[in-house]
């Protein structure tokens, strides 16, 4: 269902579970909060300075894992945060339906317009245009034991941001690329950090979760009715 509200504005401190499910299953409009881009744009700001003086940082100016004390020169920083999102989608199985992966989008972009993962806030709009335009990635719902962050689910979810992966459309299925040439959008060039920003996180588990909590509610509901 499909219905006219005012967007939804996320800024990482207000969203309701209700807000959650208006997006999910009603496909309410979203967009970032206009509070929440300048406090993206401060963080990013600490991400370009640590980047400008050549400080080592994980994950911004390092590799990953035993790669960390590897630096990463400024003209290798973008295919860095490319790379890892390539080498993390392995995911398998069946896809996440549409509505869990509407309410792994808006969770993502919620997190984002906190305004402390260090991105710019262009990320946080891409998502929220893949949602606005009805365009949802091809995510597997096998690959992540949600502990650590859902590496793999977000992943496919990031792709299509730079342009690959693959994206349901309401009738087909079509690459990363095509969606965004669809939007009349250039793939974004992911700058340092914001790779592992969109990687890092649970929303895979949470939106799962609290799609199957609403579904078991209205079982019960029902069950109740038919007892009655």
């Amino acid at each position: 269902m499909i219905i006219t509200m005012d967007p939804l504005l996320i800024d990482g401190e207000s969203l309701t579970i209700e807000n959650l499910y208006e997006v999910a299953f009603d496909r309410r409009r979203v967009a970032v909060h206009p509070a929440a881009r300048q406090k993206m744009a401060r963080s990013r700001a600490v991400v370009e300075g640590i980047v400008s003086e050549r400080r080592p940082v994980y994950g911004i100016s390092t590799g990953f894992g035993k790669l960390s004390d590897v630096h990463i020169g400024e003209d290798d920083i973008s295919q860095l945060q490319h790379n890892l999102l390539r080498s993390h989608a392995s995911g398998i199985g069946g896809s996440f339906s549409e509505e869990e992966v509407r309410a792994l989008i808006l969770l993502r972009g919620n997190v984002l317009a906190k305004g402390l993962s260090g991105v710019r806030p262009v990320i946080a709009e891409r998502l929220c245009d893949l949602l606005n335009h009805h365009l949802y990635p091809v995510i597997p719902c096998r690959g992540s034991v949600g502990a650590s962050g859902d590496l793999a689910p977000l992943a496919h979810l990031a792709l299509v941001l730079i342009g690959e992966g693959e994206v349901f459309t309401a009738t087909t299925r079509i690459t990363g690329r095509e969606a965004m040439e669809g939007l009349a959008m250039a793939p974004l060039k992911l700058q340092a950090k914001e790779g592992l920003a969109l990687l890092n996180g649970t929303q895979a588990t949470l939106a799962a979760g609290v799609i199957c909590w609403r579904r078991a509610r209205q079982l019960l509901d029902l069950s109740d009715l038919a007892g009655a």
